[in-house]
């Protein structure tokens, strides 16, 4: 297993060895001894699954207070490209973001931190989304900033996004709360 630093501090990549023969293959996609000598030291409380029709944009979530989650996410079929936004005020990549493609073929694995705000697109027909999290789901404390905030400017790769109602209504990334501070 390979864990890859990326651009934005805490934010890795982790590539698991495949093992592949005739009748398809295996992969370890987590370990925990593993993740907690690279400090991810975590517990993992809720496991999500999301399948999702081609050019449907999620996001971006992220949960606050006692509820703030980290997630350890993966595609188990199609491809997304997966986008973390960092939201940590005093970071020196505030408002930056990682956008990395994960599918079933590279079965790459993204570790977002609490402290950023996290959405996916999906690339092909469909995709099945699964994503470990630190932290239960909690309504109350659950934020969304507006997917196509221009000051934001990220490429989600799909011409005519499919959003949710909810997700249209979330709030411009200059108007969020001072909910992490780096």
């Amino acid at each position: 297993m390979k864990i890859l630093e990326t651009s934005i501090k805490d934010v890795l990549i982790i590539t698991p060895n495949v093992f592949k023969d005739e009748r398809g293959y295996f992969l370890e996609s987590f370990r925990k001894k593993i993740f907690s000598q690279r400090g991810i030291d975590f517990d993992f409380v809720q496991d999500n699954i999301s399948k999702s029709a081609k050019n449907t944009v999620r996001g971006l979530h992220y949960q606050v207070g006692e509820f703030a989650q980290g997630k350890l996410c993966q595609v188990v079929f199609g491809r997304v490209l997966d986008v973390a936004v960092d939201i940590r005020f005093g970071s020196p990549t505030f408002g930056k973001h990682i956008a990395t493609e994960l599918s079933e073929d590279n079965h790459e694995v993204i570790w977002i931190p609490p402290g950023f705000a996290h959405g996916f697109s999906v690339l092909s027909g469909e995709a099945i989304f699964h994503y470990k999290c630190t932290n239960y789901y909690s309504k109350e404390h659950e934020r969304s900033i507006l997917f196509n905030d221009k000051e934001l400017n990220i490429d989600w790769n799909v011409a005519k996004p499919l959003v949710s109602s909810k997700d249209l209504e979330a709030k411009l990334f200059n108007s969020i709360e001072k909910d992490f501070i780096y």
